[in-house]
């Protein structure tokens, strides 16, 4: 018979993203806002004012029998410890990213999962985005070849978010930020190891946690990859840059702008013709004859998968496995170690990842 049952949530931490959290369950089928806890009390009025019960402590929480999952979305140098006693208290626990400010935390937090026969889960949404949905698309279907190189950025111009993502003890900084979610992207983009990692961290703002970062990412496979994070620039390159053996892909923004190119398999290739580049003529940077190539617009794709609330009930009563896996999550937390030691040492750091 299949199970009817209503799962009980309560949000730890009820800022941005936890009252955004409040706002994603209410739209999910069989589970349900059951309170919020928050230590900031004007936190606590929105979510009254809302409908949300709220308690005192955290410790209140974890004695609420009612209570199935705990969601944690508050600053991150509090998650583990925040887990931990939810996962020993026999709750389930879905955590923000970044999980924690290291994979050895992580681990931790694992084996209490373990221990306690609990599910233990990171909200990686960005899985879901549109924008990479496309290009894992393309390239699985290597609708532009074997792919080689691809770039990903997200960029804007007004700094890093305020309270205390601009504090280091809080795990602050734009790498643990929006990094966390580019290069989890990218490690579903392919099946190789890591080979190498180099990275600069960027402190233009002048705050003790990174404002942005460039990493340039080699796989054993040939693979390379430049994820970036910017808060300074006023003028954004591409969102996706993806380089292959037969095209290339653009993606510009979050509207989805954008192009594919490639080589047109059903003429003979057509010489371009040199073009005036400076005070000298070019072939060789020309752009290719519109006859050897094939334009077309990014092509929208279909996403069937369970949305992450509905993985979540469906992993809870084992029809389902994790849509975001601890492992995938490890790994994620491993490279960005990996970065912030290449930056500090201005070196490459070679280790398969």
């Amino acid at each position: 018979m299949k199970s009817e049952k209503t799962y009980n949530l309560v949000i730890a931490g009820f800022g941005g993203m936890g009252s955004y959290h409040g706002q994603l369950v209410e739209q999910a089928e069989r589970i349900a806002v059951h309170g919020a806890y928050d230590p900031i009390e004007y936190r606590m009025d929105l979510a009254r004012s809302r409908g949300y019960r709220t308690y005192d402590s955290f410790e209140a929480v974890l004695e609420d029998q009612e209570v199935d999952i705990v969601l944690i979305a508050t600053p991150n140098d509090v998650h583990k410890e925040l887990a931990v006693q939810a996962l020993q208290a026999g709750k389930h626990v879905v955590c923000e990213k970044p999980v924690t400010v290291s994979s050895a935390e992580l681990s931790e937090i694992v084996r209490a999962a373990e221990e306690a026969e609990r599910v233990f889960t990171v909200h990686q949404n960005r899985r879901w985005d549109e924008d990479f949905l496309i290009v894992k698309d393309l390239v699985e279907k290597k609708k532009v070849g074997e792919v080689f190189h691809l770039e990903s950025r997200v960029q804007g111009a007004n700094g890093i978010p305020g309270d205390w993502r601009q504090l280091k003890a809080y795990g602050g900084g734009m790498l643990l930020d929006w990094g966390v979610h580019l290069l989890d992207q990218l490690l579903l983009l392919t099946n190789s190891r890591i080979e190498s990692v180099h990275a600069d961290l960027s402190y233009i703002l002048g705050t003790e946690v990174d404002d942005g970062f460039t990493a340039t990412i080699k796989f054993k496979d040939g693979l390379t990859a430049v994820i970036e994070v910017g808060t300074t620039n006023f003028i954004k390159l591409p969102r996706w840059y993806v380089k292959g053996t037969e095209g290339t892909a653009v993606i510009r923004d979050w509207d989805l702008s954008g192009e594919i190119v490639t080589r047109n398999r059903e003429v003979e290739h057509v010489e371009p013709k040199p073009i005036q580049a400076g005070k000298g003529l070019t072939k060789t940077m020309a752009p290719p004859s519109e006859e050897s190539t094939v334009r077309r617009p990014i092509e929208h794709v279909e996403d069937l998968s369970e949305g992450f609330y509905a993985n979540l009930v469906s992993t809870l009563e084992g029809a389902s496995k994790q849509a975001v896996p601890n492992n995938e999550v490890h790994r994620v937390l491993t490279l960005i170690e990996a970065i912030f030691e290449s930056a500090e040492n201005r070196s490459v750091i070679v280790r398969e990842i």
